[in-house]
């Protein structure tokens, strides 16, 4: 069935189990890679003994980061900041990923990094830079209007797309265009006479120390009609003034789930209707509606299951959650970004385009390698110990054992029993690190790619 002819009811109605898509570790699994990153086996053993829709809203509305681990984190954070370097802001958060009990909240804050596209090799300050991405954190899933009118007035947004220098003699349209194109309401909602006026609104509005400020001499306090509608719009009225438009909820809904459920075809406009309809009776409040989308009968469909393509941070965290690895996050960091994703340096104002885009012959070999030099480095661990010992630990002791358990485990696509003999039977038992060879041989398959 083609995605068009769906009924937008059924999409996001709660999914109930049935013999066709059962509730079991693999659905479980699928949850926790696309709200998160992926499940350590515990967190596997507990979801499949709860309903999917007490699952769904526990991993959206219960998951907190305990006060020593923000703490942790900060001070983390703080030491990369000291370096001046902006690429070690990758790593702290990496780590974050890695060890948060709030999947959701960093896999939103990662959503919106690429929504709100801002690169540091523009803004070449780590503190606002930070700033920004605990902005985008705290925003995550709350209230999708405040985190506008926050990104707005952030002093790395507004240096990156050139909004500190809008004066009202010559006001600069790059962030206003910006509003309206990528972060509210898409192509062709909007004139460039609505662009020319919005720019107007943010007249003022510079950075000074690393701070927000409002210079009303350069403010233009002028009369500007903005989508229909005349007044002598702030920045922040102009904002309420975008978001009032129906198609804002429409275009947030899309966005969230070509970034959650699939990546092709492109959403269908009717099929939104239902979360864009949440969207608006929660005055943008984000935390419905990803709990509709979790807790959906399309989230487990045919429609979702195997059909996106993983990142380069979405592949290793997945893998390191997974097995419980510890590794050097620096030389992560640097890999991820080695493979087309580099934290805190998007591509463009576009964010990363994601899909497709992420596999060529170059990224997929990149991809395994990577996988490789963090199996090969000698300080790496699974959960303190070996690699022997972890799967030691859950029952696997020969190298068809842990063919399976990795597949199982490690892969959204089920593997027949042939490929399964085929990849074990070509590692040497008897080799140094057969596990790791193992492991390694998987990562280069095109199944690895796929959540």
């Amino acid at each position: 069935m083609d995605i068009k002819q769906v009924d937008p009811e059924w999409c996001w109605a709660p999914y109930r189990p049935s013999a066709e898509t059962a509730w079991d570790r693999q659905a479980a699994a699928h949850l926790y890679r696309r709200s998160g990153f992926a499940a350590t086996v515990g967190e596997l053993d507990r979801a499949v003994d709860m309903e999917p829709g007490e699952l769904a809203h526990e991993l959206v509305f219960s998951h907190r980061e305990p006060e020593s681990f923000r703490h942790q984190m900060q001070d983390m954070v703080d030491a990369m900041i000291a370096t001046g370097d902006a690429t070690r802001l990758a790593a702290a958060w990496l780590y974050r990923m890695l060890k948060t009990p709030n999947q959701l909240q960093e896999k939103t804050t990662l959503f919106w990094h690429g929504h709100f596209a801002t690169s540091a090799e523009k803004v070449t300050d780590p503190i606002m830079m930070q700033q920004q991405n605990d902005l985008l954190r705290t925003h995550s899933t709350g209230s999708f209007q405040e985190m506008v009118q926050a990104i707005s007035s952030d002093p790395a947004m507004l240096i990156y797309l050139d909004s500190a220098n809008n004066r009202k003699t010559h006001p600069n349209e790059n962030f206003a265009r910006e509003v309206m194109e990528l972060f509210c309401l898409g192509e062709g909602h909007y004139s460039e006479q609505d662009i020319r006026e919005l720019a107007r609104c943010f007249t003022g509005w510079e950075v000074r120390n690393r701070r927000f400020r409002f210079n009303r001499y350069q403010h233009d306090f002028g009369s500007k009609t903005i989508l229909g509608r005349t007044a002598e719009f702030s920045g922040e009225q102009a904002v309420e003034q975008v978001l009032q438009q129906p198609v804002a909820a429409s275009f947030i809904a899309a966005k969230l789930v070509n970034f959650f459920v699939f990546d092709e075809p492109a959403v269908p406009a009717g099929l939104v209707e239902p979360l864009a309809a949440q969207l608006r009776k929660d005055n943008f409040q984000l935390a419905r509606t990803l709990e509709m989308i979790f807790a959906g009968n399309l989230f487990y469909s045919p429609f979702s299951r195997r059909r996106k393509i993983r990142s380069p941070v979405e592949l290793m965290v997945g893998l390191l959650r997974t097995l419980e690895m510890s590794v050097n996050i620096n030389q992560l960091s640097a890999g991820i970004r080695d493979v087309g994703q580099g934290l805190f340096f998007p591509p463009n104002v576009n964010g990363w385009d994601g899909g497709r885009s992420w596999i060529n012959s170059s990224t997929l070999l990149g991809r395994a390698n990577l996988v490789y030099r963090v199996l090969s480095d000698e300080k790496t661990r699974f959960a303190g110990g070996t690699l022997e010992q972890f799967l030691a630990g859950h029952g696997v002791g020969t190298l068809r054992q842990a063919t399976d358990w990795f597949v199982d485990h490690l892969l959204a696509i089920e593997l027949n029993p042939s490929r399964r003999e085929e990849l074990a039977g070509a590692i040497k038992p008897s080799s140094p690190g057969s596990y790791r060879q193992l492991l390694h041989a998987l990562a280069t398959l095109p199944e690895f790619q796929i959540c």
